[in-house]
């Protein structure tokens, strides 16, 4: 008898064992309202090809969720509301780009720290997505430059890859020269942290931009006596605005000299510091990818525009 009531208090001692397990697993793997705060990086199946996407959430107020996010192109579009419950986000935007009045919905489910969801775009089509939290990139020490890098010679487009087919690009005399629009230029090296030197040309009413590392522009594009802005001239585009408008006339060589550490960029124009050791959130439209913690190339945007570059130095970090 003694043996028997032993044996059942074991079994039940064995059963709540497993049921707290159970339950501390469940705990541990669906996520809480909150846990969605943070910056992703997206991966987008776009059916003929993957792109790269980019979503921040953060906390307004007491409750309120709201954010900003990066489709494949365009610029970072804020979120009035993030919804989250028991590990489902969801959130919806109006059209950037498209010719329409349907909003973008995107849907996901949040679990181990992992997204994984739907984005039901403006276009009517539908694709399917998976993230990840984007790193930090904080440098903990010093930067130990290593020495210059010319990435242009004087003859033709040696250390240059096409993005696309149909490439446009020509090296005249040392000028790399992309007489309309056509694809984009990129280094077939990859950068980590690195102080860059350009000069650049464009006329009247042309548009181009300098990606760093493949995924963050500086805008190039004729808005000499406008407003600083985000998207115009020597904007972070999308995201930090220069202090004040350093472009020139159209048809004038222009310079600019940027360092990039981490998330953290510098940008002189023409001789004027107009961005200062700022954060850079992510990706920017039109990136190569959603890879942050990855090396990445320079990469000339050719599809908006003629425009010729010279005097392309790299000095790297070591």
């Amino acid at each position: 008898m003694k043996q028997s009531i032993i044996r059942s208090l074991l079994f039940l001692l064995l059963g709540m064992a497993l049921i707290t397990i159970t339950a501390f697993t469940h705990k541990k793997t669906v996520a809480g309202d909150n846990d969605i705060i943070g910056r992703w990086d997206l991966t987008v199946n776009m059916g003929d090809r993957i792109a790269p996407s980019w979503l921040e959430v953060k906390l307004s107020g007491i409750q309120t969720l709201v954010g900003q996010f990066v489709a494949d192109g365009g610029s970072a579009r804020p979120i009035a509301q993030v919804k989250s419950k028991e590990g489902k986000i969801s959130f919806s935007i109006p059209a950037q780009w498209e010719r329409t009045d349907k909003e973008m919905v995107l849907e996901a489910t949040l679990e181990n720290d992992q997204l994984k969801g739907t984005i039901y775009a403006s276009n009517g089509r539908t694709y399917t997505f998976t993230g990840e939290r984007a790193p930090l990139l904080k440098r903990t020490t010093a930067v130990n430059w290593g020495k210059p890098i010319e990435l242009l010679n004087k003859t033709n487009l040696d250390g240059w890859v096409p993005q696309g087919k149909n490439n446009q690009w020509q090296n005249i005399n040392g000028i790399l020269t992309s007489p309309k629009s056509g694809t984009n230029l990129m280094t077939s090296e990859k950068f980590t942290d690195f102080k860059l030197h350009i000069e650049f040309r464009y006329p009247a009413g042309s548009n181009s931009g300098v990606y760093l590392r493949g995924r963050y522009e500086v805008q190039v594009e004729d808005n000499a006596g406008k407003e600083p802005s985000s998207t115009y001239f020597g904007g972070i585009y999308g995201f930090l605005t220069p202090n004040e408008m350093a472009a020139k006339p159209a048809g004038e060589w222009q310079s600019f000299d940027i360092t990039l550490i981490g998330r953290r960029v510098t940008v002189v124009a023409n001789g004027k510091a107009i961005i200062v050791d700022q954060i850079i959130p992510g990706i920017t439209g039109g990136a190569i990818d959603s890879k942050e913690g990855e090396p990445g190339p320079i990469l000339l945007q050719g599809d908006h525009g003629p425009v010729e570059y010279r005097n392309i130095i790299i000095t790297p970090a070591k």
